[in-house]
Formats: C-alpha cells, structure tokens, sequence
C-alpha cells in the first residue's frame, strides 16, 4: 500500500506578498533622469557666478538713476544745499526697489532653465549669487559715483559752486532684498508650475512563480 500522492495541479497558497512587487520602468527612468550630486554642484556653482555678475547692472542702474544731494561750500565748510531734500533716503529706495526687481527677474531665469534639473545646490546659489550681487552693484556704484573726498572736492570746484555729495547706501539692509526677492519668487514659481511627482507604479507581475513541489 503506498500513501496518497499530492494533487498535481494544486495552486499555491494566497498570500499577498507574491509575486513581490517590482519597480515600473517609467519610476526607473524618473530615478535615471534625476541629477547625481557633482552636477547639481555645478549648476548651483554656475548659478551663483551668472547672479552675482548681474550685480554690475545694479551697481550701474543705481548710479543712474539715484538722486544725487546737492552740497556747497562757503570757502570754509560745505554744506547742504536743500536741508530739507530727501536725497539720501531716495538713493536707499532705488537701491532697493533695483535689487527687488533684479531678485524676481533672477529667479525667473534660473527657474526657466533648470525647473527640470534644479536641486538644493541651484536655491543656495541663487540666494549667495542675489547677496554677492547686490555687495558688487553696492561698490560699483559707490566707486563709480562722485568722490567721497568731499573737502578735496569743494576746493576743486570753488566757493558758492553746487557739487554732488558721493552716492551712499544708508540702509545696509537694502542689500537682503535681492536674495529676499529671489527666494520668493522662485518658491512661487516651483509651487506653480512644477509638476508633483507622481505615484511610484508598481509591477504586479514579476516572474513567474516556481511550480509547487510533488510528495511522494
């Protein structure tokens, strides 16, 4: 007498965990696509240089467009002509609303070209590239503008003669609204129009499962 054999064809127990699941190919090229570290260092390295460049074009529009402050001398003292103007506080306004306006066109321009590379590496070198640029358009126009040998200056041009008084940025802050501006704009813009990442897909069927074992 020999014991009864194992049905041939029985299909293996349920379970849930089998197959296992399997990564789909369009997860796997979203993985592939993604940036490795060396080269968000570099987008980040080439975003800080190209924003910080910009800075000359601050430095040049603040020199132009700032309002100058009349002074004069009497031979013995200089002083202001219009002790009531409101020279300086104007040249701390444009100096800013320059650097907001450059901060949002920067970080629309970086954004437009790396939206589909960018990382953590091209934010901080946009931030760093705003701050480096707005200290460059701030000597630029500061070594651009008139002397700051004010007394020097007064002797050269003569008594009862109205010269302007050098371009200074009274508000150090003013220099924060660039990388301010940047980060803003381009938190906005990466909340507008990037697209989420989608669902990881899963591969329900792997390979196929090994036939059942007979017992004798």
């Amino acid at each position: 007498m020999t014991a009864p054999l194992t049905p041939p064809h029985q299909p293996p127990p349920q379970d849930s965990s089998w197959p296992p699941p399997y990564p789909s190919a369009a997860s796997k090229a979203a993985d592939d696509a993604s940036p490795d570290v060396a080269t968000e260092l570099r987008q980040g390295a080439v975003v800080l240089l190209g924003v910080m460049v910009a800075g000359v074009a601050l430095g040049l529009l603040w020199l132009w467009l700032a309002p100058r402050i009349p002074l004069i001398s009497d031979g013995k003292a200089v002083f202001l002509k219009e002790t009531e103007g409101e020279s300086a506080v104007g040249a701390d306004g444009t100096f800013t609303l320059l650097a907001l306006a450059l901060g949002a066109l920067s970080a629309a321009v970086v954004f437009w070209c790396t939206r589909r590379h960018g990382g953590i590496a091209v934010v901080v070198g946009l931030a760093l590239g705003g701050l480096l640029g707005s200290l460059l358009g701030w000597g630029i126009g500061t070594m651009l503008g008139p002397t700051h040998d004010v007394v020097a200056h007064a002797r050269a041009v003569g008594q009862g003669v109205v010269f302007d008084a050098p371009l200074e940025l009274g508000a150090h802050g003013a220099l924060l609204a660039w990388p301010v501006a940047a980060m803003i704009v381009h938190l906005g813009l990466t909340a507008l129009f990037t697209p989420r990442d989608p669902e990881p897909e899963w591969d329900l069927y792997g390979p196929p499962s090994p036939p059942p074992a007979h017992g004798d």
